[in-house]
């Protein structure tokens, strides 16, 4: 989000107007191999936990502000679990990775913490969860001689996390079963007071069923926003730019969830500044506002660094500062245009044409946290014989200019930018008859 028209610019000296809070993504808080953030806050510290790396079991880190980061020398897991194989290595995760991965960690008393990790389960070969115990949160955590999820007839279990409610702790986690082409669960299972041993029922919450996730989903991070569970989670291959995150919404702790219809960060929601954006966790900051912690590879994929996003809501809907929002055309009003199935290579597979007359139109409702001038995405394809082509636009009942198409060919879809001025709340942005023919497929705001 960014503001750069004069127009905006006297609006903003004038205070008539509040710049949305970052441009773009300025770049990692922790510039270096912090991959799979867990963040606990103890006192006025925050604390931040990573996947294995340089020589350590588990990084961590420490800040007051979420934004500016002391990374640690210390390993806050010297020693792992009796159960865990030493020996072995993941060459996917890049040399050294010994498979330690997604530390969780949270407070059971003034000087009590418990810290659950996956690692690789000697016994049966797969990917598992232990438990460790420390009195200060910067370790070293002491691990527990026996794993505290262990499932290898569905592939292992990996990533835990935590969620209390009502004076009761639960355990979120997924078995592993892309390692062995079976499904991938996000599951949900209350655990004893200490967090060391799980009690009750287990549930299971989602699966990848999703093109954009490919063949797994995993990281679950549960949130409450006023009655709604948001359950936030990553997907696709981690190791290259189609790693994202999504999210699940549910009125029930158990379920059932429902996905979003798109994912809530992607390569290209970041314009590419971040690559693979995923294993995300959700923490309230010292100005009582809500922030996105996740990693993403840096410009070579050399390395997985830590991002610190303010995170606002609408509804229970969640809204990352920086990333684009998607909006499909078949889901907006239209009158005098019509939508089109089964176009290849669209976004969702509809469409919307047929905006051909003087009162066709196209109106998206879009909501953004903070009025200022915005980065309007709108994806067409143009395959008019004439070349090129455009809509009319406007903003909130004002005509707000053109979005110009350059020829493309039908089904070819590609992506045309310019700003819009929203307020904040909720907009409407409608697209109307313009010169020669165009259809839409989605518009994007950032």
């Amino acid at each position: 989000m960014f503001l750069s028209s004069l127009a905006a610019a006297v609006a903003l000296a004038a205070g008539l107007l509040t710049a949305p809070s970052a441009a773009v993504v300025s770049g990692p808080v922790i510039d270096q191999n912090f991959a799979d953030p867990d963040v606990m806050k103890v006192g006025r510290t925050y604390y931040a936990y990573a996947t294995n790396s340089d020589g350590r079991n588990i990084r961590w880190a420490t800040s007051t502000d979420l934004v500016s980061w002391t990374v640690q020398e210390s390993d806050a897991l010297p020693t792992l679990g009796a159960w865990v194989d030493d020996d072995w290595t993941f060459p996917p995760g890049g040399s050294g990775d010994r498979g330690v991965w997604a530390p969780e960690v949270f407070a059971t008393g003034p000087r009590s913490f418990v810290m659950w990790y996956t690692a690789h389960d000697r016994a049966s070969g797969k990917q598992c969860i232990g438990a460790a115990t420390a009195t200060s949160p910067g370790g070293p955590f002491v691990p527990r001689d026996t794993s505290l999820v262990c499932t290898p007839e569905i592939g292992g279990a990996i990533d835990a996390s935590s969620y209390t409610e009502n004076g009761r702790r639960y355990m979120l986690w997924k078995n592993d079963g892309n390692c062995c082409a079976q499904d991938t669960w996000l599951r949900l299972q209350q655990v004893s007071a200490d967090g060391l041993r799980r009690t009750g029922a287990e549930t299971q919450l989602i699966k990848q069923n999703k093109p954009f996730e490919g063949t797994l989903v995993e990281a679950p991070t549960l949130w409450k926003r006023g009655g709604t569970y948001v359950l936030f989670y990553s997907a696709n291959f981690f190791g290259n730019g189609s790693y994202m995150s999504g999210y699940a919404t549910s009125p029930s702790l158990r379920g059932p969830y429902t996905k979003a219809e798109s994912p809530l960060m992607t390569t290209d929601a970041f314009a590419g500044t971040v690559r693979g954006p995923g294993g995300q966790d959700v923490v309230t900051g010292p100005d009582g506002r809500d922030r996105i912690v996740f990693h993403g590879w840096n410009a070579g994929f050399g390395y997985r660094a830590m991002y610190s996003q303010r995170l606002d809501w609408q509804g229970s809907r969640p809204i990352v500062d920086g990333a684009k929002i998607r909006y499909e055309a078949e889901d907006a009003a239209f009158t005098r245009a019509n939508a089109r199935y089964a176009a290849g290579g669209a976004s969702n597979g509809v469409v919307v044409g047929g905006i051909d007359f003087d009162d066709s139109r196209v109106t998206f409702s879009v909501y953004v946290p903070r009025a200022g001038t915005y980065r309007l995405y709108t994806r067409f394809a143009n395959g008019s014989d004439a070349g090129a082509a455009s809509h009319s636009v406007f903003v909130n009942g004002t005509a707000a200019g053109t979005a110009d198409y350059p020829f493309t060919g039908w089904d070819n879809w590609q992506v045309s930018e310019r700003e819009v001025t929203l307020r904040a709340g909720t907009n409407t942005i409608s697209y109307g008859k313009g010169a020669n023919y165009a259809e839409l497929d989605a518009i994007d705001i950032a």
